[in-house]
């Protein structure tokens, strides 16, 4: 792009900016997501008030395939994105016009679904004069919970999703630093592989969730705590063990019951996700422990680590179901942060499938 032309962007971002920090005035933000197979589109005003948030799901798409394809996740993005937008932007009785900042995420996820929403909010950003502001996905699923309860520094947060699981330690806003990450296997993902052995439709998740609560968990399952001092995660060898031990039955003509196989299964998971967390929590003295990622949705967990902290005498907040899965209120709200540092992107923004979540 011509740099005079890029000049005078950034002037008009700049002083956009200025103009409304004296102004005084409420902060709202147009958040955009895209990251994986839902369209969201959301206006947060001043980081906590949650206006709008439009979410045209795929979910239906993709269940005959098992799981997401990203090519049509690519398109749907692509017929949705405009739409989901305008939606947004009624229900919260807003126009462009009254809008301070795009918030979009830009990594990580499926590249060609991030491309949709980056290239709609760098075009609403250069044709209106406002800040574009880059923001990570995972920061955002953290994020969703200052929609419920203000941050209280420092804390821990347990991101449970389809492609992440994380611990993460925060000293103040926008501070992020990974104490431990899985090594293969993500839980969510780890959930999806159980359920489609046990022959559920995609998403796997909430069924085995489900189906748990109906079970006793008596099925001998290992759990992988790593090193002594690891709070990294493996979920990978407990995958198979639920595999074989379904194979090893039908070689035997036994019938294992699937609810308590669930049960079995769920327990292991959500021991070793709490106990980390908590372990986590005493030695970097935290003061509140949030929940965040598709997985908080998950009954077990939640229950579990509500006990595990009542226990320990630590707050713990959870975003309602609502802004557990994908969204965009939560990446305005993130956004919210970077806008008030006056960290903005610049139009070479581009989608990052990859990005790493130290230091954004």
């Amino acid at each position: 792009m011509n740099r005079t032309y890029t000049s005078r962007y950034d002037m008009r971002v700049q002083q956009a900016y200025q103009q409304h920090k004296q102004s005084g005035e409420p902060t709202y933000i147009l958040g955009i997501e895209t990251s994986c197979d839902e369209t969201s589109a959301s206006v947060v005003r001043d980081g906590r008030e949650v206006l709008s948030n439009v979410i045209a799901s795929q979910a239906d798409i993709h269940k005959r395939f098992g799981g997401v394809v990203p090519e049509v996740a690519s398109r749907r993005h692509v017929e949705n994105i405009t739409l989901t937008i305008e939606e947004a932007l009624a229900e919260a009785g807003k126009t462009l016009d009254d809008i301070q900042a795009i918030a979009v995420t830009y990594g990580p996820g499926l590249v060609g679904a991030l491309l949709v929403g980056v290239a709609a909010a760098k075009a609403i950003s250069l044709a209106r004069g406002i800040p574009l502001i880059g923001v990570h996905h995972i920061a955002g699923h953290i994020y969703a919970n200052r929609l419920v309860e203000e941050m209280d520094f420092p804390l821990i947060a347990l991101v449970v999703s389809g492609g992440h699981t994380e611990l993460v330690w925060m000293r103040g806003h926008g501070q992020f630093e990974i104490l431990g990450e899985t090594r293969d296997d993500a839980a969510g993902e780890a959930y999806d592989k159980v359920a489609r052995a046990l022959q559920m439709p995609y998403p796997g998740g909430p069924h085995i969730d489900r189906l748990a609560h109906e079970g006793v968990p008596n099925v001998p399952l290992p759990r992988s705590w790593l090193e002594p001092d690891s709070y990294d995660f493996s979920f990978s060898g407990l995958k198979s063990a639920v595999l074989n031990t379904l194979h090893n039955a039908a070689q035997r003509g036994e019938t294992i019951e699937p609810a308590n196989l669930a049960a079995s299964f769920q327990d292991s998971v959500t021991e070793v996700l709490v106990e980390k967390t908590l372990r986590a929590v005493r030695e970097y003295k935290a003061e509140q422990v949030l929940l965040a990622g598709g997985v908080a949705a998950n009954r077990g967990l939640r229950e579990r680590l509500q006990g595990r902290c009542r226990e320990e005498g630590v707050p713990l907040v959870i975003p309602p179901l609502s802004l557990c899965t994908d969204n965009a209120a939560m990446i305005a709200a993130a956004g919210y942060i970077r806008y008030g540092k006056g960290q903005f992107a610049a139009l070479d923004l581009n989608g990052v499938p990859g990005l790493p979540l130290s230091g954004n």
